[in-house]
């Protein structure tokens, strides 16, 4: 059964699942944002499956399709990473007509066992007085870790001629056109503050044109790795969601690890406990960590230009100005020469 918020989508879900070879599967809701997302399971299997109808607009099949290509490359160097079905056609995904003019490409991965991590430390804060630092810090030296591993398998690996993907570059980022849309036009913001944005916005890219695009510090990257999209099952951490995922710097990676956990209790021993797991793993200087506050900054933008763009997914009332103060608070302090952090 689904609810009434997946009920336009029944039918088309029903529709990929047939295609897939699992008409009579069982399907429940279990998100709805970008991307709508079911689980599927079948009497006749005790297997579980994830059904993803894929927003409309933001990537093509190929595209779709080399998110696959590096899952798999990815899992064969040892991460743990969602594992793609194929239709008996031997297509990985599938359209459907959601209305008259929108298409939906899905996708079925196998169901991975786990708990998100970012979810049972929201459980165990709500539930005690106080966050023990070892509750933060252990999940982040994990994460330090896994990421690295990403990074070295991304920045040794050669994708096929055929490899789509977005770019996170100069222009995906801080481009007249950004790939996450124009932040400094979200209209929460006042004419003088669309003013600072672009001025520091400016500054950034002046920056990182100089720096460029190192191969020890540029490759594919998820982009969207914080503790939201961890499971963690037995003992063992699993990426999940790799929406975002595109050719871009380490640093962004790792800032959007920092960005989306900084409110955490003790989370100056989880940014050590990370980098120290890091650099078990991976080397990174101290010159090219001192762009991740920068990235902080970045990622607080590109935040602000992705809620114009999706105003349907529903947040805290007070989020969006939380984000409007912090990342016009960051471009002052940028502009400063003070630490760019959001």
């Amino acid at each position: 059964m689904v609810d009434g918020a997946a009920a336009p989508y029944e039918s088309p879900a029903r529709e990929a699942l047939r295609a897939f070879g699992l008409g009579s599967a069982h399907v429940q809701l279990i998100g709805i944002s970008e991307n709508v997302t079911f689980r599927a399971d079948d009497d006749r299997s005790p297997q579980a499956y994830v059904l993803r109808l894929h927003r409309p607009g933001y990537h093509t099949v190929d595209e779709l399709n080399s998110e696959r290509v590096w899952l798999e490359a990815l899992r064969s160097s040892g991460i743990s990473v969602p594992t793609p079905v194929a239709a008996p056609d031997g297509r990985y995904f599938v359209p459907v007509e959601i209305a008259d003019d929108e298409t939906r490409q899905v996708g079925l991965n196998l169901w991975a066992p786990g708990e998100i991590v970012g979810e049972l430390l929201t459980a165990h804060k709500k539930s005690t007085d106080a966050t023990e630092p070892a509750e933060i810090t252990g999940p982040f030296g994990q994460l330090g870790g896994l990421m690295a591993a990403m990074h070295n398998q991304a920045a040794n690996w050669t994708p096929p001629s055929s490899f789509r993907r977005h770019r996170l570059d100069l222009d995906g980022l801080l481009g007249d056109a950004p790939f996450w849309g124009p932040f400094w036009e979200n209209p929460v913001l006042d004419g003088r503050e669309r003013d600072l944005l672009i001025t520091a916005r400016d500054h950034c890219r002046e920056r990182l044109r100089r720096y460029g695009e190192p191969r020890r510090t540029f490759s594919m990257i998820h982009a969207d790795l914080h503790l939201a999209n961890l499971l963690t099952h037995n003992g063992q951490l699993s990426v999940i969601d790799f929406d975002d995922a595109g050719f871009g710097w380490h640093q962004y990676d790792i800032a959007v690890a920092m960005f989306h956990s900084r409110g955490t209790a003790d989370f100056r021993a989880a940014r050590q406990a990370f980098l120290r797991s890091y650099r078990a793993v991976r080397p990174i200087s101290d010159d090219d960590l001192a762009l991740v506050p920068m990235f902080e900054l970045i990622r607080g933008m590109a935040i602000l230009g992705w809620r114009a763009q999706r105003p349907e997914v529903l947040w805290p009332d007070d989020q969006l100005e939380i984000f409007r103060r912090g990342v016009v608070s960051g471009c002052k302090r940028l502009l400063s020469g003070s630490t760019a952090s959001a």
